[in-house]
């Protein structure tokens, strides 16, 4: 008896909320909430890009040093590997990502 009653509550709540929830989305926001923009499509604007920056992210020098770097480092250790006995990839393999 207890347990139909229980069962009988629960159903009766849940009939009861699912008739909210389909106007969830159109209520009203609190003052400070930021606006939704009303767009009837829906997507994103991926085509919108942010413009170009007026100076360099990395100086030209930077980039030149880190480059040096990174040629030492696969240098380093295509030699590691060569004297480990297993075989490096070559410069022109690991360049073209194949």
């Amino acid at each position: 008896m207890k347990r139909a009653l229980v069962a009988a509550a629960l159903l009766a709540s849940l009939t009861a909320l699912s008739g909210c929830s389909s106007t969830i989305a159109d209520m009203t926001m609190p003052a400070d909430a930021p606006a939704r923009p009303k767009d009837a499509t829906g997507y994103l604007p991926v085509h919108d890009l942010p413009p170009d920056r007026a100076d360099p992210t990395i100086k030209p020098a930077d980039q030149a040093k880190i480059e040096q770097e990174l040629i030492a480092a696969r240098e380093h250790q295509a030699s590691a590997a060569a004297q480990s006995g297993t075989a490096a990839p070559s410069a022109t393999t690991a360049q073209s990502g194949k």
